[in-house]
């Protein structure tokens, strides 16, 4: 960070200065900016507001928030919209494929436009699951004083007199399959469980990331958990456009905030929080974005050391709207100091560093949802790195919400998601089985589409404790069991998820670290060897999609197109 006074049109004042921007002033003008707005800082407000889902539906409201906070700190906000794609809505079709794919192209928009019209402060507002690092991603490739500010949670629904969430939906799809719910039944929990604007209200991916990028430092402290639908979530909206102008004055950027330790920070409270394993993927472009050195293994280190502390679902009993009255985020760095998890130096967006933000925690009395460290929910973190000769490169298992650290059993091989389901739908699935499904990976899938349906069926016929799952796809930080994702290399790519038959004796072992098929390396490689990739029965993959695995990498480098 710098010292020296900075200036603060570091950027505009190519487009908009001297008489041989005339014709760039011309225009502006006609829209309504005066030659006094023009003189001053030019800030963008990016979002991703849409009618499609329900996660960013305030965004637009909060953008207007943004921009008035910016007006009266003395700068010129221009907003710009981009693209989201809702993970839910589009969880067990061919539309989920693009889930993962719009990370990057809401990266990749909101860079051109910030980059084109020569921004020099940035607010990005995230909602949904890719919106959220996508967004952050963005502010690593700019590198100029920026931050993000979470659109927040849905508050619960209530039905029969007790709180639901969407994940309730979902598993209630494989208790209507089996007979467990009527019709009438499961379209009364549907209407009741998704009651308002905002993000899934459990520690899903969504809640997870906001969590990870406000103890990154890249929010603001005590922003994240306030409702989508709380008036104060407009007061914090207009307190961050009114910030973006003191971090352009500090000329802080992403590339002083998202450091080696802080990213370390990120992971610890997602592992103390029992979060989605998608952090993974995420924190892991992030990393790259930013040039820091992060590999897949130090997420399992960070992980084994860290307590699991925060009772929230899918694994615990509280929802995001629990956790925003029981302290917010700070409570999770109060807690992670307090375990001496925490690197107390790294700075964060509003000019306080990480301990500074542990120490200011408020915690409620009597709070139940963040447990003191004696009385952790487990010894260690919510998720762990699997090798072995199923995933030679990594994946990520999540133990968060169950006690199963080891599982033998034969393999029930798909490929592809719908295969999997129809098995399930129809009862085939039998305790112990360890399902796997293939061909779902960033380039197979493509889009590496996220395995919600299938769990929370196999938990609503019954079999959650009893049968495990393997994928080269991903996971919905909603879903929830003994299962293990992100297998690398995938199996278009010749991992050996695709040497895998129906029979094979698979075991899971937790605390070796390892997934192994019982099959010999030149059973395996002769398996590889006559392994032919399925054709796709979705014949009509956008061209987007196709363009997206052509370029992808892998799942364990954080599924990056460059």
């Amino acid at each position: 960070m710098s010292h020296e006074p900075f200036d603060l049109k570091h950027r505009s004042r190519a487009l908009t200065e001297g008489p041989h921007r005339a014709a760039a002033r011309s225009y502006l003008h006609g829209i309504g900016y005066s030659a006094e707005d023009l003189a001053k800082p030019i800030v963008g407000v990016a979002h991703s507001w849409i009618e499609t889902m329900p996660c960013n539906f305030n965004n637009r409201v909060l953008a207007a928030r943004v921009k008035e906070g910016i007006r009266a700190a003395g700068g010129t906000p221009m907003e710009l919209n981009t693209i989201a794609i809702s993970d839910g809505i589009t969880m067990g079709t061919s539309g989920m494929r693009a889930s993962l794919v719009s990370r990057e192209l809401i990266a990749d928009s909101i860079e051109l436009v910030a980059s084109a019209h020569h921004f020099d402060a940035i607010v990005v507002i995230s909602g949904c699951d890719k919106t959220i690092p996508g967004t952050v991603m963005a502010l690593a490739r700019l590198d100029i004083p920026s931050l993000m500010l979470y659109g927040g949670s849905i508050r619960p629904g209530v039905y029969k007199g007790e709180e639901v969430t969407i994940l309730n939906v979902f598993e209630a799809v494989g208790a209507h399959a089996v007979g467990k719910i009527s019709d009438e039944e499961l379209h009364a929990l549907e209407e009741a469980a998704s009651p308002g604007a905002g993000a899934c209200a459990g520690q899903f991916t969504a809640n997870t990331m906001a969590m990870a990028f406000e103890v990154l430092g890249i929010s603001p402290a005590g922003s994240a958990m306030v409702p989508a639908e709380d008036g104060r979530k407009r007061e914090v909206a207009f307190e961050v456009g009114e910030l973006v102008m003191d971090v352009l004055r500090r000329g802080l950027r992403p590339s002083d905030v998202i450091t080696k330790p802080a990213l370390e920070n990120a992971i610890a409270a997602v592992a103390m929080s029992g979060g989605s394993t998608n952090a993974v993927l995420h924190l892991l472009a992030v990393a790259k974005e930013m040039g820091v050195p992060l590999r897949i293994d130090e997420f399992d280190r960070i992980s084994e050391q860290t307590p699991l502390l925060c009772d929230l679902a899918p694994g615990g009993r509280y929802n995001a709207t629990d956790l925003y009255a029981a302290g917010g985020v700070p409570l999770v760095f109060k807690r992670l100091r307090e375990h001496g998890r925490l690197h107390t130096d790294a700075i964060t967006v509003t000019g306080q560093t990480a301990g500074e933000i542990a120490d200011a925690a408020l915690e409620t009395p009597g709070q139940v949802v963040v447990r003191p460290l004696d009385q952790a929910l487990k010894p260690t973190g919510g998720f762990a790195i699997m090798r072995g000769n199923i995933a030679p490169d990594g994946s990520v298992i999540k133990l968060a919400g169950h006690e199963r650290r080891h599982h033998v059993g034969p393999a029930r091989v798909f490929d592809g998601e719908e295969a999997a389901m129809a098995a399930v739908l129809a009862s085939e699935i039998r305790p112990d089985d360890i399902v796997v499904i293939r061909n779902e990976g960033p380039a197979g899938g493509p889009g590496m589409r996220e395995m919600l349906a299938v769990t929370a069926a196999i938990i609503g016929e019954g079999l959650g404790d009893s049968v495990a799952l393997l994928t080269d796809g991903r996971f919905s930080g909603a879903s929830h069991g003994f299962m293990a994702g992100h297998i690398a290399p995938e199996s278009v790519h010749g991992g050996p998820i695709a040497a895998l038959h129906d029979g094979d004796t698979i075991t899971i072992d937790v605390d070796n670290r390892r997934i192994d098929v019982d099959l010999t390396d030149a059973q395996i490689e002769e398996r590889l060897r006559a392994y032919e990739v399925p054709p796709r029965h979705d014949h009509n993959v956008d061209v987007a999609i196709r363009k997206y695995a052509k370029l992808v990498g892998s799942a364990s480098e954080g599924a990056l197109t460059h």
